[in-house]
């Protein structure tokens, strides 16, 4: 079968959620208008795999009308929504990805969409070009190259570029000005309070909220925080980014000592460990941890569960750990994407930037891969631009333009 789903008589709800989203995202609609017609993709495969989720659909869906033919897969076990890969597999595009599939189930579907034997690769957080590089090599001959969504995925391209391991090149997606600035802050911000306040329907208002990383993704999980009332605590590592969260309003200190005031804590590092052995003991009874980095290894939950008498679900998405002196540490969604496993992801707005630049960037591969080696790049600077200047007219924003000799003036 070119698909596999958990039902596929889910459809038409994940059909209904797919149509929604296309009304609030205009970049997306622009570019599905214009590239229908010319049909960029002819004759070419590829290969995503990202959070199977009705924006994404929408993208997978722009791809195929551009030509191309698409095979999707989840990026984390517990994003993807049965009844969005339901519709896309009754629509006849190759979706392999169910809800909380198993390890294995997950490794099988990462090489399903690799059976396509891909022109050009999406990504979401590494897992396919891990694959083709450590275990599907005989495909690389044929891969020009490819985008990456996440910070967690652009460190390990840059790590393989640097032992001279890349086999193709890969843009960064995630650096691009109209995702980062807008789909770590904004999207981040939102949704993963949205997967928290919904998960456990508890007040922020009042609390003490560690944030725990300070980068772009952090940024925003921090506003939100402050505007829901919470009274903020950053950590962090890096020096600077200490001084801007101090200069943003933010009390920062060590997890050592966060660890024993906070009441929620929301990691947002791209690392491991930064909640382990150390800091469990120290916490209050009844303290809430949640993750939005891309992996589950930045709260060392096997660490966790070594401290604790019991372990159990309470709740959906909620884990309580029974402590030997009675407190209960509460986990969400195992430690994964919380505003994915346990909400919607980022809004459909905020994804319409996000995937435009996803769009663009498998074009600029398709289109100059011969002249690219094999690196990292960065999305030209003119299709950024070109990705704004479309949301602003979508949203009726107009903006001044410089004369000729303003322009003059900058150039002497």
């Amino acid at each position: 079968m070119n698909y596999a789903v958990k039902d596929i008589s889910l459809a038409e709800g994940g059909r209904k959620k797919i149509n929604w989203v296309k009304n609030f995202m205009p970049v997306m609609s622009a570019i599905e208008k214009e590239f229908s017609k010319s049909k960029p993709f002819a004759g070419k495969k590829i290969a995503i795999s990202l959070h199977v989720e009705a924006k994404t659909a929408y993208m997978t869906e722009v791809f195929k009308n551009a030509g191309a033919e698409v095979a999707l897969t989840g990026c984390n076990p517990l994003s993807t929504q049965d009844d969005v890969a339901a519709a896309l597999a009754e629509e006849g595009i190759k979706v392999f990805a169910v809800h909380d599939c198993s390890p294995e189930e997950y490794e099988n579907f990462i090489d399903r969409v690799l059976d396509i034997e891909p022109d050009i690769i999406i990504d979401d957080g590494g897992d396919l070009v891990h694959q083709v590089h450590t275990k599907r090599r005989e495909l690389i001959p044929k891969i020009i190259g490819g985008s990456e969504e996440t910070t967690t995925g652009v460190k390990r391209l840059h790590n393989m570029e640097r032992r001279g391991e890349l086999a193709f090149p890969m843009i960064a997606a995630n650096d691009a000005y109209c995702k980062f600035l807008f789909d770590n802050r904004y999207g981040t911000g939102q949704s993963t309070w949205d997967g928290i306040m919904r998960t456990t329907n508890l007040v922020v208002a009042g609390k003490n909220v560690v944030i725990a990383g300070y980068g772009w993704c952090g940024k925003g999980g921090a506003m939100r925080a402050k505007g829901l009332g919470a009274n903020v605590i950053v950590t962090e590592v890096d020096p600077i980014k200490a001084i801007e969260a101090v200069f943003d309003g933010f009390r920062v200190m060590p997890m050592s000592e966060a660890a024993k005031v906070g009441d929620i804590f929301l990691t947002l590092t791209g690392d491991k460990d930064v909640i382990t052995e150390e800091h469990f003991p120290l916490m209050k009874n009844g303290a809430v941890l949640a993750n939005a980095g891309h992996f589950d290894v930045e709260v060392n939950i096997p660490q966790l569960e070594k401290l604790s008498v019991s372990r159990k679900t309470v709740r959906n998405n909620i884990e309580e750990f029974l402590q030997q002196d009675g407190r209960k540490i509460y986990l969400l969604a195992e430690g994964r994407l919380v505003n994915l496993a346990s909400g919607d992801g980022h809004p459909a707005e905020i994804m319409d930037l996000s995937f435009a630049v996803q769009f663009f960037s498998a074009a600029h591969i398709l289109h100059n891969h011969e002249k690219l080696d094999k690196k990292v790049y960065l999305m030209p600077e003119e299709i950024n631009s070109k990705i704004a200047e479309i949301k602003l007219d979508s949203i009726g924003v107009k903006i001044d333009t410089l004369t000729e000799e303003q322009k003059k003036y900058l150039s002497m």
